[in-house]
């Protein structure tokens, strides 16, 4: 069974960092999309970054590029999110998504979900 697992929240300070870490099992880690949303409280869920699996491209919503690194490790099966310079805007749970055929920020294009990790972020 497909599975993909959140870790890395918490919560810290602005101006901060936190790395994310998005481990996958049960499917082929070499072709496809990830993709960190997030959902802030009263908020919808938004795309933050997105990594192809087979080419290594990534893309990034604009509120968080330059600040926000996305990279994976295909031989450990996971996928990372490197966030600096953290704002209070940034609070919000983020959870990967998995099985879209390429990148997209489209939620419904990805069939398997993490439940998610909260990040906390004050002023």
């Amino acid at each position: 069974e497909a599975q993909l697992v959140e870790s890395g929240g918490g919560s810290v300070q602005a101006g901060g960092s936190l790395r994310l870490s998005c481990s996958a099992s049960g499917f082929t880690f070499d072709d496809g999309a990830i993709t960190w949303f997030r959902q802030a409280p009263g908020k919808e869920r938004e795309g933050v970054s997105c990594i192809s699996l087979s080419d290594g491209g990534t893309h990034y919503t604009a509120s968080v590029k330059g600040r926000f690194t996305i990279s994976s490790d295909n031989a450990k099966n996971t996928v990372y999110l490197q966030m600096n310079s953290l704002k209070p805007e940034d609070t919000a749970v983020y959870s990967c998504a998995a099985g879209a055929p390429f990148c997209t920020f489209y939620r419904y294009s990805y069939s398997h979900w993490g439940k998610g990790t909260l990040v906390t972020v004050s002023s």
